[in-house]
């Protein structure tokens, strides 16, 4: 070890390295800025195709329920570190869509955004696009640790979910999140089981810096004891290691104990069983397993590792239950989906969800897609462009990346074309849930209808952006200059008085004052 590195802490046992610590310090310290601020990735699991997915995969899990009678009592979904709040949203949308086209009697639902950092639940509150759904009772908000948490106190209906206490299937989503709380390290070689601990180093003595820089700032150092003898007090668990030892050549694997307690803990809340849906990089065949190299502890703000979607296969089906995973290789994620149920096969309609909203098409195959559509971004017509929207369920992140080829396209379109873009302009911003992060979508939504001379629906959006974003002196120039194109001129000299007092330094209203009314 270099003699100029100081020490952070000495060696532990992975799962209870500081290095946890720091990544839950990391969120609790930048709150909602971890994302708006585009430091943490999150739009390849939390766009609106995966909203979309994960609603059709819950809409037939109620399907299922509804089949067995139980349409009374309120199906919770609970998302586990919902950070943002968009997946969730997503979910909401596309799931009240639909639902609404069914024609049979579904249980109701109540959607549960989880978090362990108070100023995320203080976003989930005060948000406006969220406040309908609270008021119907599809929506609630939970502070929840889920390795720990034994109970659930909502928050806007006061109610505690304690253990044991539903008679209603329960629903967990763990989308990006099982990648990132403690895991256990190990090395298989040579028949042999070794566990890993590791030590943590940094090249400047790091004090009271924030988590962010210390995560930067670390350096890993490994260290490896035999362990031939059992681990966990799990036979379960032992028997896996074992498995592991006896078919990998040379391999370090990640050993999710702590997700397994949270699904435990999960599970606990209800008799009647839980269906976990999670989307993240990982492996769920043992083969895809082998050859894995010793880990690099890669930041973005916070660090996050791939997922032993196999471990967690086998504790659902260890416990009676089913796990659904991509019948194809995947290049870009996983979706999951655990059925802790009884007779898991009579669960058809869940079954035939997934099998169409991931195994025939779905968000891996679409990350493919967008990585072709972006390299041959040039090439792509309107037609083009529209039809990637629509597969991506309308997703706005995807919308502004395809954005700069949108705005050399619209100024050559025919009358259908103006107006079929016009829709998915709308229909994008549905689908959009504010995080303030850059840019403004509804400034740059506003910029194409002006294109588009819908100067009507312009405005709505430059009203959006206004609302969302504040005054800005361009948004205000181009709104005069759509009430001029619609000849609404008492708005028009109204919004050059306004613009006078907010602006009296812009000589950007000068020409307009001489436009002939």
């Amino acid at each position: 070890m270099d003699n100029n590195l100081f020490e952070v802490e000495s060696y532990k046992v992975f799962s209870e390295s500081l290095i946890w610590q720091l990544n839950r310090d990391y969120y609790n310290q930048s709150g909602i800025e971890a994302w708006s601020k585009g430091v943490v990735p999150h739009q390849i699991t939390s766009n609106s195709l995966v909203g979309r997915t994960y609603a059709e995969q819950i809409l037939g899990f109620l399907k299922d329920l509804a089949a067995q009678g139980a349409t009374e009592e309120i199906v919770y979904i609970v998302e586990l570190g919902a950070g943002h709040g968009r997946l969730g949203y997503h979910i909401l949308k596309h799931l009240e869509k639909l639902t609404a086209l069914q024609n049979i009697k579904l249980p109701p639902y109540c959607y549960v955004l989880t978090d362990i950092v108070e100023e995320n639940l203080i976003f989930f509150e005060d948000h406006p696009q969220l406040q309908s759904f609270y008021k119907s009772g599809l929506l609630d908000y939970a502070y929840y640790d889920a390795i720990g948490g034994e109970s659930i106190e909502l928050r806007y209906a006061n109610r505690t979910i304690k253990k044991g206490e539903l008679n209603q299937a329960l629903i967990g989503i763990g989308n990006y999140f099982f990648d990132s709380i403690p895991n256990d390290l190990f090395h298989f070689q040579n028949n042999e089981t070794s566990l890993c601990s590791i030590a943590l180093h940094s090249t400047q003595d790091l004090g009271s810096e924030d988590a962010a820089r210390q995560l930067k700032s670390v350096k890993l150092s490994f260290r490896e004891q035999a362990n031939p003898g059992p681990h966990y007090e799990s036979d379960f668990m032992n028997d896996m290691l074992d498995d592991y030892r006896a078919n990998l050549s040379d391999s370090y694997i990640f050993f999710p104990e702590k997700s397994m307690l949270c699904l435990e803990n999960l599970n606990a809340l209800s008799t009647k069983g839980l269906m976990v849906l999670s989307m993240d990089k990982g492996f769920h065949e043992l083969e895809k397993l082998d050859k894995k190299p010793k880990p690099e502890i890669i930041t973005h703000g916070s660090f996050s590792l791939w997922v032993n979607f196999h471990a967690l296969g086998n504790y659902c089906e260890r416990l009676g239950g089913k796990a659904l995973f991509p019948s194809y290789s995947t290049f870009h994620t996983e979706v999951a989906c655990l059925l802790f149920v009884d007779d898991s096969f009579d669960y058809s309609n869940s079954n035939a969800a997934y099998q169409q909203s991931v195994n025939d098409f779905g968000p891996d195959d679409f990350n493919s897609i967008k990585k072709l559509s972006y390299s041959n971004i040039s090439k792509l017509s309107l037609m083009h462009l529209i039809a990637l929207l629509r597969l991506s369920a309308y997703d706005s992140t995807f919308f502004t990346q395809i954005l700069p080829r949108i705005k050399q396209l619209v100024e050559r379109l025919s009358n259908a074309e103006r107006e079929r873009m016009a829709q998915s302009l709308d229909l994008v911003w549905l689908h959009y849930f504010d995080i303030s992060e850059k840019p403004d979508l509804a400034l740059k939504i506003a910029g194409i209808f002006f294109d588009l001379a819908f100067y009507e629906r312009a405005l709505i959006y430059y009203d959006h952006s206004t609302d969302s974003c504040g005054v800005e002196v361009d948004t205000f120039y181009n709104k005069a200059i759509c009430y001029y194109q619609l000849r609404q001129d008492k708005l028009f000299v109204k919004a050059l008085e306004e613009a006078k007092l907010l602006f009296p330094d812009s000589d950007l209203f000068d020409k307009l004052k001489k436009l002939d009314l």
